[in-house]
């Protein structure tokens, strides 16, 4: 037999390479494997290491508290992997951890610390305050510092039973309500035109894009919304502080002359008005915490465990009966939406999901949106309401924000319980065709063309808007208000015309809805998860269970493409604005944020009729 090196050496080189091939699989599964069986043991087992008695939870929230981090599981890992700091904190975290706190002998005080939390709505600040109170109620203390305290940070540490500021840090309480910026004259220079068909007097949404000032309505509406809420807040602050009532808003207004008593001193001014306690640097803190409670294993400070770690701690259950909870957090689109977001489809698919669990008795939806796409709010009630008839309880908790789409999302339940300084109601609708004619007039572009009928064209916005066509979607927008006042009329057993009279787009504080019949109960979040159990017959035994989608691989690839892929008439939009506002010396981080606001235009142009129905509030936490 001859001898062939070529087969030989192909031969061989198989061999060797079939070899490699098997060797890398053999280790890399053994690696993964390794892997998930460190991941089941710290789960198991708990992570860290043991706590011992007199520890200190320190509660050092980070970046801004939400209802649902916008992130996966996979994605929040690789970022601080990577080093990236923590942009949000879950509200249901926050709670979770306090009430395991509370019942944990070996947990002795809490130590707040709010430097890096970075916002947060009045009602999850007064979902944390309760938490903390009944923290307290347990027999144990709560110890709030702070190197300066904004106000959304001071409200819970007003809650505390000791709080310190740093001598040379700050108290800043400034009250609520805002300034917006309108952009009729702008958008005039720059040749856009906004075109406004919608319903309600008190709908203010697209006020910025076609007036220079707000309207009388809109005025009246705010300030009555902003003045209970910021009663809410400093009432919240002088019971849990024991000041005489009014005793903020004196302050505020005396201001100049209480610092110039302080000498100037703003963190003694905090003192002197009983804001704070004393105060204190970190160390001098350090200090008084080994006072308290006992010298951790080097001797360097006290008995301490972090918010992260102690939250690692706390094992979730995956069975028995349970009350299942899907969030609706941020704008309403149509179709599937990532986490912190909510889409028609990808929401309704969650609800139908919780429907189809036996082990899920009853359904919280927690609500936290301003609104959005009318036809994605109704796919959301609809799901619901297939729930209802199926025999599940669905019960609403309305966080900061539950406005237009998200009332409109809240319609399909046996109870809708809002927090006192929740903002909802805005039953209204509007919907916006932006036309840039004059745009490209002053660039030297002009449009023509033959259609077989008036509407070949009709959705151009590079030509006027034809007057039938605005005919047309407002009528359509006036069957949808009545659609949407009608379903709210229904879901609060009265007459469409006693709804009509609190609607017309008005928001309402949750405590102001409560008066008018368009909530069922001012409460909590705690309250709508006991509601729900007691309607399932649940008892007190019952797991919470979080329903939620797990972003995919192609929701990645989206995400990292964003809004480059492609050019739309919002870009366009933008780009000439800024070219507008720039060279008026306007600095460019403020013409950025002018930019963003007509940035949302984007969404009118994923819809193929090139605008959309909107139940939109553009409101949010003050």
């Amino acid at each position: 037999m001859s001898f062939a090196p070529f087969t030989f050496l192909k031969k061989s080189f198989l061999f060797v390479w079939k070899t490699l091939d098997v060797g890398r699989r053999f280790i890399l599964n053994m690696l993964f494997l390794a892997i998930l069986v460190a991941l089941a043991i710290g789960f198991f087992s708990g992570a860290g290491k043991k706590l011992e008695e007199k520890t200190a939870l320190v509660l050092d929230l980070k970046g801004q508290l939400v209802e649902q981090n916008s992130l996966g599981l996979r994605d929040s890992l690789m970022a601080e992997a990577k080093g990236d700091a923590k942009k949000t904190t879950q509200l249901r975290d926050v709670l979770h951890v306090l009430e395991a706190a509370a019942k944990d002998p070996k947990i002795g005080s809490v130590v707040l610390l709010l430097d890096e939390m970075q916002g947060a709505g009045l009602p999850m600040l007064r979902e944390v305050a309760a938490a903390l109170v009944r923290f307290k109620a347990s027999g144990k203390k709560v110890i709030a510092w702070g190197s300066n305290y904004d106000q959304r940070q001071y409200f819970l540490a007003a809650h505390a039973d000791e709080v310190y500021v740093h001598p040379m840090g700050t108290v800043m309480l400034n009250g609520f309500g805002r300034y917006r910026n309108y952009y009729r004259d702008a958008l005039d220079k720059v040749g856009v035109t906004i075109n406004l068909m919608k319903v309600g007097t008190y709908k203010s949404f697209a006020e910025p894009y076609i007036a220079n000032a707000p309207s009388p309505a809109a005025a009246e509406a705010e300030s009555y919304l902003y003045n209970a809420m910021w009663k809410t807040y400093t009432d919240g602050v002088e019971k849990a502080r024991k000041l005489q009532p009014g005793a903020i808003m004196a302050g505020i207004d005396n201001l100049p002359q209480l610092l110039n008593a302080a000498g100037g001193d703003i963190a003694k001014l905090a003192l002197n008005n009983k804001l704070v306690d004393g105060l204190k640097t970190r160390d001098e803190l350090r200090q008084l915490m080994l006072k308290k409670g006992v010298k951790d294993d080097h001797g360097k400070s006290f008995r301490q465990i972090n918010f992260d770690e102690y939250l690692s701690k706390q094992k979730p259950s995956f069975f028995g009966d349970a009350v299942g909870v899907v969030i609706a957090a941020g704008e309403i689109s149509d179709g599937m939406a990532p986490a912190g977001s909510i889409g028609g489809l990808s929401t309704a698919n969650l609800i139908r999901k919780a429907r189809e669990d036996d082990q899920i008795k009853a359904i919280v939806l927690r609500v936290d949106s301003p609104g959005g796409s009318a036809f994605g709010s109704e796919l959301i009630r609809r799901e619901l309401e297939l729930t209802r008839e199926a025999g599940k309880p669905v019960v609403v908790s309305m966080g900061n924000v539950a406005a237009s789409g998200g009332y409109w999302i809240s319609m399909a339940s046996d109870e809708v319980i809002a927090d006192a300084a929740t903002v909802t109601g805005s039953i209204g609708v509007f919907a916006i065709f932006p036309t840039a004619d004059k745009v490209i007039e002053k660039i030297g572009v002009h449009t023509g063309g033959t259609t077989t009928t008036w509407l070949g064209d009709a959705f151009n916005p590079l030509r006027p808007m034809n007057p039938r066509f605005g005919e047309v979607i407002q009528t359509g927008i006036n069957h949808i208000y009545l659609d949407f006042t009608t379903k709210a009329a229904a879901a609060r057993h009265t007459t469409q015309a006693k709804i009509d009279e609190v609607a017309q787009g008005r928001v309402w504080t949750g405590e102001q809805a409560k008066q008018r019949g368009l909530i069922d109960t001012v409460g909590s979040y705690s309250d709508a998860l006991a509601s729900a159990a007691k309607r399932a017959k649940l008892g007190n035994n019952y797991r919470v269970s979080y329903i939620e989608r797990e972003p995919s691989k192609f929701d990645r690839v989206l995400n990292f493409l964003g809004a480059g892929v492609g050019a739309s008439l919002s870009s366009v939009l933008s780009e000439h604005f800024k070219l507008a506002v720039l060279p008026s010396g306007v600095p460019a981080q403020a013409a950025a944020a002018m930019a963003k606001d007509l940035s949302w235009l984007a969404d009118l142009q994923k819809s193929t009729k090139g605008y959309m129905a909107m139940t939109h509030c553009l409101c949010g936490e003050p």
